[in-house]
Formats: structure tokens, C-alpha cells, sequence
């Protein structure tokens, strides 16, 4: 049996978990108001903030570290890699402290998790993380040589629900070829083909559908004239695009749930943005059809939105179901994911990878 402590940081949270083997035996989602937050000026300086936390749960659960076979930590904003676990090394956690390649709270998954596993010899991890590239280079070519499409996704839970289906159509994952669409604050929907992503949006950066709030793709002439209008910054456009796009800038709120009250009590302008959203999401799987060239087993629709099952979902199975059955994993496995990672590696049924050597 092995024992293996999880740690996945979030802007506003920190989720602990202890898993033995497949099965979570504890669990806690700490969270953090802004008010204890606001004195750190960088990400890396919460690291003893969260470090106190950790220790605290443990504490209460009556673990040691020494208790422990390995720690994985949710994987944050590194160079572009393939997907995969990697073992938690010196030039990773030099990258991640000096936000070399972004400032994000997921930055101090494998920076914690090497702190606690360095104490008692035992191996770090994270797996997954949202920079996993394994585009294919044509799929990379915007149309322009100044703009590169790159791959930027929920590249932990869209895997993490994809080996499940895999597993439901009694395949392996790198036998299947599926579309996953993982709908939450922001929208990715990539194809994967035979175990790598070969085409995704970057659901970062406004790419592909709108979502609760973020305008996704949209006209580029008009953004160029908005741009250039003199009536908004530069913050207040990238706010437009990620933050008070979508749902937010057409109905001012980005619950999902409020949107479906708002429908229910019969309200036509929600009910047309929603749908609207629901058209854009569907017409985003169609597309992920033509790097699969045609050959789809399933369509595997998860996140937050994948809960409502009164509107969204029927309305998208409604377009996309005749080009693959489609499956429905609610909500985010996150924590599960990143335990099932390390737990491969530790079972010798894969191996990890080094960062700084693989890509």
C-alpha cells in the first residue's frame, strides 16, 4: 500500500488530501480570505503561510511526513511540456520561485510538495500541469507568423477524465481518440488522440468559446478598433476579454446557477446567451473532430457548468451527439488526478519524467 500526501493550491484555497492507494482517507479545502492574502506582494512569499496549513492538517489527522511515500503537488506555471508526472527537481523549483514564466498560486504545488518530502527522503511530484503541450505543430500556426496558438488548458482534469472514459469503454487511454470539453470559468476543449492533446484552446488567454467570464474568440476587427478608441486601458481591455467577458458582460453574473434561475423564471435574453454558450461549446467539439479525422469514441463533457443537467448539457448533447456518444464527469478531479499520478510512477507503471529534459 502506498501512502501518498496531495497538495493543490488555488488563488483563493489550498485542497489537502491523503489517498492510500486509489481510496482518499482524508481530506480539506482550506480557504483563504483576501484579507489574509493581501499582505503577500508575490505568490512565493505565501509559502509559509500555506506551509503552517499543511502542517496544522496533518497535525489534526495524526500523519507524520514520515508516514508518507511521496507528495505531488498540482503542477504550475513551468516551461511547455508533454503531458506526464515529473519528479520535482532544482531547476523546476528555481523556475517556479522566480515565476520565470508567470506569477500563479498552483506556482507553490511542487515548491511545498519538495519542502515536505525532502524532510524524510521521499519523492515529490507534480503531474499534468496547465502548460502541457503536445500540440501538433500544424496546429500551432495562427495565420499570422507574429501570433502562435498555444496550449494552455485544464490539462489535469481534462487527462484525469479522459482515462476515466477510456476506462468506462473498456480501453486504455492511449487506445481511445476523444473530445474533452472541461467547462468552468473558462472553457478548453481539446482533442485527444491515442494518450497526447494534439489540438486545444487557450482557455487562458480568450481563445475558443465564451464562458461564465471570458468573451473567448471574438471579431478581431472590432477588438482592434476598441482597442484603439481611447475609452479603455490596456488593463480594461484584457479585463473585457478575461474576467467580464461571457456570462458577466451579457447578464452580470457568472453563476451558472443563477443563469439557470433566470431561465426557469422565463427570462429570454439569459436564455439566449446561455444557449449561445452552450451553441459555441458544441461548435468547439465539432471542430476537434478534424485533427481526430473523424474518428471519435466518446465525447466527454466535464467542470463546474457540466452540473446542469436542466439546460447546458442537453442542449449541447442535443448538437454533438451524433458524431460520439457522450459521457459526463461533473465537477473537477483535481486532487484524485494528481494522487493516481504519482501512484503510477510508484507502481513502476510509468515512469517519470525529468523536467528540463523532457518536452
Amino acid at each position: 500500500m502506498f501512502r501518498i500526501l496531495v497538495i493543490n493550491p488555488g488563488s483563493t484555497s489550498t485542497k489537502l488530501a491523503i489517498f492510500e492507494d486509489e481510496e482518499k482517507v482524508k481530506s480539506l479545502n482550506i480557504s483563504h480570505s483576501n484579507e489574509e492574502l493581501k499582505s503577500f506582494d508575490r505568490i512565493a512569499d505565501q509559502y509559509e503561510f500555506r506551509m503552517k496549513k499543511i502542517e496544522a492538517f496533518l497535525k489534526d489527522a495524526g500523519y507524520s511526513m514520515k508516514d508518507f511515500d511521496a507528495v505531488v503537488g498540482r503542477g504550475g506555471l513551468v516551461k511547455p511540456v508533454e503531458g506526464g508526472t515529473y519528479i520535482v527537481n532544482d531547476k523546476m523549483l528555481e523556475e517556479l520561485k522566480s515565476a520565470k514564466y508567470g506569477e500563479h498560486a498552483s506556482n507553490l504545488g511542487a515548491i511545498l510538495a519538495f519542502e515536505l518530502a525532502s524532510k524524510v527522503k521521499i519523492p515529490a511530484f507534480i503531474v499534468d500541469p496547465v502548460v502541457v503541450d503536445e500540440m501538433d505543430e500544424i496546429a500551432k500556426i495562427s495565420g499570422h507568423p507574429d501570433f502562435v496558438r498555444k496550449s494552455i488548458f485544464h490539462a489535469l482534469n481534462q487527462r484525469a477524465v479522459a482515462r476515466e472514459a477510456a476506462t468506462a469503454l473498456s480501453k486504455k487511454y492511449e487506445e481511445c481518440n476523444l473530445i474533452v470539453a472541461h467547462m468552468g470559468g473558462g472553457v478548453s476543449v481539446g482533442a485527444h488522440k491515442n494518450g497526447r492533446v494534439v489540438d486545444i484552446n487557450n482557455a487562458l488567454d480568450g481563445d475558443g468559446p465564451f464562458s461564465p467570464e471570458r468573451s473567448g474568440t471574438v471579431p478581431l476587427t472590432g477588438l482592434i478598433d476598441l482597442c484603439y478608441s481611447g475609452k479603455y486601458s490596456l488593463n480594461e481591455m484584457k479585463k473585457k476579454i478575461k474576467g467580464n467577458g461571457g456570462l458577466v458582460s451579457y447578464l452580470n453574473t457568472n453563476s451558472a446557477l443563477e443563469v439557470e434561475k433566470m431561465v426557469k423564471n422565463g427570462d429570454k435574453e439569459a436564455e439566449l446567451v446561455y444557449r449561445a454558450m452552450a451553441y459555441q461549446i458544441s461548435k468547439w467539439i465539432g471542430r476537434m473532430m478534424i485533427p481526430l479525422e473523424g474518428k471519435v469514441d466518446a465525447i466527454v463533457l466535464t467542470g463546474g457548468l457540466a452540473y446542469d443537467r436542466n439546460f447546458l448539457i442537453p442542449w449541447i448533447k442535443e448538437k454533438v451527439s451524433k458524431i460520439a456518444p457522450v459521457m459526463v464527469y461533473p465537477g473537477g478531479m483535481e486532487e484524485k488526478a494528481l494522487a493516481y499520478g504519482a501512484l503510477r510512477v510508484l507502481r513502476n507503471e510509468e515512469e517519470a519524467k525529468s523536467y528540463g529534459e523532457a518536452s
